[in-house]
């Protein structure tokens, strides 16, 4: 697969693995090259281990679908390591629940969310770099549920919505200063 196509990056090998500044500029470098502006780096070593650990890296024109994990019922976490992103909760209607400014370094960096929430984020910022980790195994045919409410990922109805995402989160950061 070319690495405009790739969404995932090889993982590291060794039962230790250094986490570095090296490997995370890779990784954002691998991002800004994709078509889809975004890259995982896993760190676990098989889609089959229990604890799925990796670096997402997300440019902010990014498309990330909302989508929930209900079978199995999955939690996640994410900490922002570089930049910052928009992450947002859903009700099942579509209506925004949650939006929350993270960023490294900030206040808020990070959140964990418990199973069953539609989800997803916008990057702010170039490079954005978050540390997720979920239970695994990761079974892509049954883990993800996309948000029916939201367009599917290539569509031409799917930047609109990115910046209907992304003028929320505006609108609501300006209401709070």
């Amino acid at each position: 697969m070319t690495a405009p196509h790739r969404r995932a990056l090889d993982a590291p090998e060794g039962t230790l693995v250094v986490l570095s500044r090296a490997q995370v500029d890779a990784a954002a470098e691998a991002a800004r090259a994709s078509d889809r502006q975004r890259v995982i780096q896993p760190l676990h070593k098989s889609e089959a281990e229990p604890l799925q650990r990796m670096f997402n890296v997300i440019q902010p024109g990014s498309y990330v679908r909302p989508h929930r994990h209900v079978r199995p019922p999955l939690a996640e976490s994410w900490v922002v390591l570089r930049g910052a992103v928009a992450f947002f909760t859903f009700e099942d209607d579509g209506r925004v629940r949650d939006c929350l400014r993270l960023e490294a370094g900030g206040e808020r960096f990070g959140v964990d969310l418990g199973p069953g929430p539609y989800h997803g984020l916008v990057a702010l910022e170039p490079d954005t770099v978050l540390f997720e980790a979920k239970q695994g195994p990761y079974a892509p045919a049954n883990e993800t549920t996309f948000a029916p409410f939201a367009p599917a990922e290539g569509s031409p109805e799917a930047r609109v919505y990115l910046e209907a995402l992304r003028a929320e989160f505006q609108r609501r950061e300006a209401s709070r200063d």
